[in-house]
């Protein structure tokens, strides 16, 4: 039996529904009319169709003579991504389980899969959001041939999910199932890593160790397993309803990862428009699904990247979210799970003391999740839960466990590890913001101190080097937000601010840039918007201006007169270093064009309203 729906949940969920009335309505109607006029490649010419199945060898004639559905496979596959080198065969995989079911399946396209890991601190960093945007378009050329009854994506990471999401959500009229690949085992706990990146920082430790170190966190094939943004991404695919039951975090390489891929084929075919139990995807992200992941961010401290993401996914379904809705339900949502940086455990701990099935299940029943989501496997929310595996060789799935197997890391929703959410947005004169505070010390959520104004995170490492950051301080690092650099992750800053915060200075972040799901200890406000280069008040401050932010109560203020405040003139922002090199130039239409922060930080829907 259904829990009733927490209080908080039906009135966010009724406020989106009522907001998206008309986008929704149109979007939907669009993608009625799609389904409404059937398989496409029926309607094919012939000389179309022999373009489409020319390659296709043995499923030639089923292709020819249209029976069966057809899959379109969207592949982010590449072997420099440790999370994308275990797909490089999965379309053989799907391929034959496609056949074997009685039907067929093509790769449709591939897109773009770049790695934050390797571009962090790089001039590569500021095309990383943009290549949400571009996987997005990647993805519709892809499915543009108008040829397949149902389609599967393979991606992993950070802008690739959210991107091949936004993407199919313009053929929503088709049934869509995303398919992962799991994450590398366990290596070095993550705590000693981060100690041995503040002793590089500190000069303490020698790059050979800072070397051993990483690369025995970064180890092998899979995702990385600390809770980032590739991981957040995962458990969104999960309370969304959008992956089988329990795959998020089954391991590649293992005969369960390859039953769970052939399982996905399978389950595609059977959801088309050629059956009758056909879920399209347009139907499967609703207001409904939305506030579910919302709610998952939160009770788990998810990746602050999603507060861009998941506005730009949700608007992409014609539905319209902003902040203050991630605020309030994190607000009333508990916090489940301490996995890194919040805590200690890697994603196979997390998925080992209960995993998602433990958690979609404890907010169940307590009523803050829609259960009656339209999920791929074709059941609801609560059978999403189960968990995977194989008796002998056959897939089969049990209930997950009804008690935490390890509650440092995953705690039932009646003992949580903190009553509110792993999120909290700011706002002020300073303009609004997103903080993490799962990761930060209730010690450290308010904060009072002069700003030292940097330019970039390369300017604050230096001055860091240069012994000029003595005493308590807030870090503005502006001009790093969507127009004016395409708003790269300042990453590079956490060990360093960390370390500083570690003997006994109160330092925080204040930044229109991003930070990413790796937001740590120290308190960083960060997505500000307007962003500097769009009018926003961060180009405003001077060195020594009063900061205070309080992420309990939500605020984030420079403590100065309002007259005179109003008064100032903003300072000049030097953007020239960032318009050219390692492909930035073919950017700038993006930067031009994009929307601000809260709206997505996407160019795709810029002139929406």
């Amino acid at each position: 039996m259904s829990a009733v729906l927490h209080p908080a949940i039906a009135r966010v969920t009724a406020r989106i529904a009522e907001r998206s009335r008309t986008t929704r309505d149109d979007y939907l109607a669009r993608m009625s009319a799609a389904r409404d006029a059937g398989p496409y490649r029926y309607r094919l010419s012939c000389s179309n169709q022999a373009h489409g199945f020319a390659a296709s060898g043995q499923d030639k004639a089923a292709l020819r003579r249209g029976r069966g559905g057809n899959l379109g496979i969207v592949t982010a596959y590449n072997d420099m991504l440790s999370a994308h080198q275990p797909m490089e065969h999965y379309p053989s995989l799907i391929r034959m389980a496609a056949r074997n079911a009685g039907g067929s399946a093509q790769v449709a396209g591939g897109v773009p899969a770049m790695c934050d890991g390797i571009t962090q601190g790089r001039a590569g960093m500021e095309l990383s959001l943009f290549s949400r945007d571009v996987i997005a378009m990647a993805t519709a050329v892809s499915l543009s041939h108008d040829c397949y009854d149902a389609a599967l994506m393979l991606g992993v990471c950070d802008k690739i999910v959210p991107g091949l999401l936004i993407g199919a959500l313009g053929f929503g009229h088709l049934p869509v199932v995303f398919v992962p690949a799991g994450p590398m085992p366990s290596g070095i706990p993550n705590p000693e890593k981060a100690k041995v990146r503040q002793r590089f920082a500190l000069g303490e430790a020698g790059r050979d160790e800072l070397m051993d170190a990483e690369a025995a966190s970064y180890h092998a094939p899979g995702t990385c397993t600390f809770y980032g943004t590739a991981n957040s991404n995962q458990m969104l695919m999960e309370v969304m309803g959008l992956h089988l039951p329990g795959t998020a975090f089954v391991p590649p390489g293992t005969p369960l990862r390859d039953a769970l891929t052939v399982a996905a084929a399978e389950q595609a075919l059977r959801i088309t428009a050629l059956g009758d139990d056909c879920r399209p995807l347009a139907h499967t992200i609703d207001e409904k699904a939305i506030v579910n992941a919302l709610v998952g961010l939160a009770a788990t401290g998810g990746s602050t990247n999603h507060t861009l993401h998941l506005v730009a996914v949700a608007r992409a379904a014609g539905i319209l979210i902003d902040w203050n809705d991630f605020d309030e339900l994190s607000r009333a949502t508990p916090l489940l799970a301490r996995v890194y940086p919040n805590g200690p455990a890697d994603v196979n701990h997390f998925e080992a003391a209960g995993g998602m099935g433990f958690i979609i299940t404890q907010l169940l029943d307590a009523g803050l999740l829609h259960e009656d989501i339209a999920c791929v496997h074709g059941g609801n929310l609560r059978q999403q839960a189960r968990q995977p595996f194989l008796d002998g060789t056959r897939l089969d799935w049990r209930d997950p466990p009804a008690q935490s197997r390890n509650t440092g890391i995953v705690r039932p929703a009646s003992a949580p590890f903190d009553a509110e959410g792993g999120l909290r947005v700011l706002h002020g004169n300073l303009g609004r913001a997103v903080v993490k505070v799962s990761a930060v010390a209730p010690q450290y959520r308010q904060h009072e101190a002069p700003a030292k104004i940097f330019a970039s995170q390369e300017a604050l490492l230096a001055a860091f080097k240069a012994g000029a950051l003595g005493g308590d301080f807030t870090a503005v690092v502006r001009g790093q937000g969507p127009r004016a650099n395409g708003m790269p992750e300042l990453h590079k800053l956490t060990p360093t601010l960390a370390a500083l915060q570690d003997r006994g200075q109160r330092v925080a972040l204040v930044t229109d840039g991003r930070m990413s799901g790796a937001s740590g200890k120290v308190l960083a406000a960060i997505h500000v918007t307007p962003e500097a280069a769009d009018g926003g008040a961060l180009a405003k401050l001077r060195d020594g201006d009063l900061i205070r932010i309080d992420a309990e109560a939500g605020t984030m203020d420079v403590m100065l007169d309002q007259a005179q405040w109003q008064a100032r003139e903003a300072q000049p922002l030097d953007l020239a270093g960032n318009q050219s090199g390692m492909g930035r130039e073919l950017f700038g239409l993006m930067r031009n064009r994009v929307g601000p922060a809260e709206r997505g930080a996407c160019a795709l829907f810029a002139d929406d309203a």
